[in-house]
């Protein structure tokens, strides 16, 4: 344990510069009195190291002194090469920068370590992108990742979930982040944090006014709280039905998110479910189903969903106008 943290507190400093003891001490998870003596430990063995007096003062290396030891352990360095944001790299124009840097990663590990690596590269592979889901160009995240990294605001024309038009946005950025496969801007909009779809940007301006965060605010804390808006949101209405066995998983993989909570399935050819949706129109995915899910209650959404179905119906025998609607098949050798 204790030649691990010595690690830990060289590479902390290599990386930081000058750190206060007390927050040495905080990272590490030990006291400040444990932290002055793993730095007489380092001191003895070599490494110039010494500790600043004073109000503004901590622990630091002697300036120019640099480490090769990487201190990876057989695990860590497996765990490097388990791209979990891989796709990410991509749509970010990196994926070049991160081949290149797996490559020195690779050089720096301790020999024994090597080949657990390389085989977890070829033998793991982590795609986060939903089935069947339109990727997003790479160019369409440029401005708004200039936007992030120069600290400027935003001016975006942005399409709304169910909005019939665009409309335009000043914002303040506070960066990007991709959920399955999806990339949302995080930013605040008249001083409101605020989730934007990358997908929806119809258009994005780089303004040349710096950013205008909260003080004291991160994307991690925004986003938190912006999630659990999304997640935690209130049902607007509760929609009691049944499905079919047949179709129960296809069922948990389109809709299990909506569930209020884990249905007890059994062996019975029908299992009751309950979903929160935040009005009735939200229940017309549930026709992809077809007759192997049958909603109970509420009437208004049975009612939503017949209609549905009948304009179908109506639409494939031709009983309705439209681009060349017609009463019924061909005539023979017409």
């Amino acid at each position: 344990m204790k030649s691990d943290r010595l690690l830990s507190l060289l590479l902390l400093l290599q990386t930081r510069g000058l750190v206060p003891a007390t927050e040495l001490a905080e990272r590490l998870e030990v006291s400040v009195r444990t932290i002055y003596r793993d730095v007489e430990a380092l001191s003895a063995s070599g490494v110039p190291v010494y500790a600043e007096r004073g109000r503004h003062g901590g622990i630091t290396l002697l300036p120019g002194f640099r480490t090769d030891v990487t201190g990876l352990t057989a695990d860590e360095s497996r765990a490097l090469f388990v791209l979990a944001a891989q796709g990410a790299h991509a749509a970010l124009g990196l994926d070049r920068a991160l081949g290149s840097a797996l490559s020195k990663v690779m050089a720096a590990l301790p020999a024994p370590h090597r080949p657990a690596a390389e085989l977890t590269s070829r033998r793991i592979l982590v795609d986060p992108d939903r089935w069947m889901r339109t990727p997003l160009p790479a160019e369409d995240l440029d401005v708004l990742n200039r936007a992030v990294f120069a600290d400027r605001r935003l001016r975006l024309r942005y399409r709304s979930s169910g909005a019939p038009a665009p409309k335009t946005y000043t914002v303040d950025p506070y960066g990007l982040v991709v959920k399955a496969g999806v990339w949302y801007l995080v930013a605040d909009h008249r001083g409101e944090p605020r989730l934007f779809r990358a997908d929806r940007v119809h258009r994005a301006e780089l303004l040349d006014d710096p950013v205008r965060r909260r003080a004291g605010v991160e994307l991690a804390e925004v986003w938190e709280r912006l999630r659990r808006r999304v997640e935690e949101r209130p049902a607007g209405i509760l929609v009691r039905a049944r499905v079919h066995r047949d179709r129960y998983d296809r069922f948990l993989r389109l809709h299990g998110d909506r569930l209020t909570a884990a249905p007890e399935r059994g062996e019975e050819e029908w299992t009751e479910v309950e979903l929160a949706l935040g009005e009735p129109g939200e229940a017309r995915p549930l026709l992809a189903l077809g007759g192997s899910i049958e909603v109970l209650e509420p009437e208004e959404v049975r009612t939503l969903l017949a209609q549905a179905a009948a304009e179908v119906v109506a639409l494939y025998r031709g009983t309705t106008s439209g681009l060349g609607a017609r009463t019924g098949p061909p005539t023979p050798g017409a």
